[in-house]
């Protein structure tokens, strides 16, 4: 655990997270913060080892480490049907990858995952999988589909390939009818018992942010045409198209998300939900 006076804060560094952190200021908070801003799988570890108090971290990252984790209330990366930014891009037909290979993105668990779910669980088919670098084409050599995320996905999703394309989000909401979580923000338990104030002011802080930007957009649009490509149209609806909620339908899907996983061995526990709640817990319960 941190024992520093400040409190040390995980930023993603993924477009999908932006609007939650665009008009989050630490300098304006009364409680010093220092804001780490790394990619999941970086995040992920310094919660591990404690070098990090709170952080923005990947929903299956978060239910590896439940034990000791709480989240925060209301704010989620979370889509209910498409998400436009975790994509399998294949050769045939998804019903027809049975005996095939599926290239992995080394980017993501909970996104890997959840294609592992929806394979197994509901198309009922069990293909080879195999790990690599993010790249369509070198990835595309190796296996009959491939599974990208963020900024992959969506830069590959604008070219002219000829794959069939299949968006996670959409299946898992047609199979399950429910929202799937793709990232969360989770407080160290030990830490969130001693920091109640602090915890409280940062939540508000990134809620604060999160109304603020969806009622205007265009700051965010504008960095993602700069950084990334793409259209105002194409931007406007990729982040009107997620929700960044964390209420009883986000829960709801994660915990059934969490279930599966645990079923099909890729997680090894059952995960609890412990949500923060200003000086309480919230412990959920299916």
């Amino acid at each position: 655990m941190n024992t520093h006076s400040k409190t040390v804060l995980g930023k993603i560094s993924y477009t999908n997270a932006w609007p939650i952190f665009h008009y989050f200021d630490p300098r304006k908070l009364t409680h010093p913060v220092e804001m780490v801003t790394e990619v999941p799988a970086v995040l992920n570890q310094r919660i591990h080892d404690g070098s990090l108090d709170l952080s923005a971290m990947s929903s299956f990252a978060y239910g590896m480490e439940s034990k000791r984790l709480m989240v925060l209330p209301d704010i989620s990366v979370s889509s209910k049907g498409e998400v436009k930014s975790i994509l399998l891009f294949s050769k045939k037909k998804i019903e027809d990858l049975g005996g095939g290979t599926i290239a992995l993105t080394n980017t993501s668990a909970t996104s890997v995952n959840l294609l592992k779910i929806l394979m197994t669980k509901f198309y009922k088919l069990n293909p080879a999988y195999i790990t690599q670098e993010p790249d369509l084409t070198s990835m595309m050599e190796h296996a009959d589909a491939a599974l990208l995320i963020g900024d992959s996905a969506i830069q590959a999703s604008w070219t002219n390939h000829g794959y069939y394309v299949y968006d996670l989000g959409e299946r898992w909401h047609d199979f399950t009818n429910h929202s799937m979580t793709f990232a969360v923000w989770a407080v160290s338990s030990e830490y969130a018992k001693c920091h109640s104030e602090v915890i409280h002011e940062i939540t508000d802080a990134f809620i604060s942010s999160k109304e603020k930007i969806m009622q205007d957009l265009t700051p965010v649009i504008n960095e993602a045409i700069q950084k990334i490509g793409g259209t105002k149209s194409y931007w406007y609806d990729y982040f009107t198209n997620l929700c960044y909620d964390f209420g009883e339908n986000e829960l709801q899907g994660l915990q059934l998300y969490f279930r599966y996983a645990h079923e099909l061995g890729l997680m090894e526990h059952e995960v609890r939900l412990d949500l923060w709640n200003e000086n309480k817990l919230i412990r959920v319960t299916e």
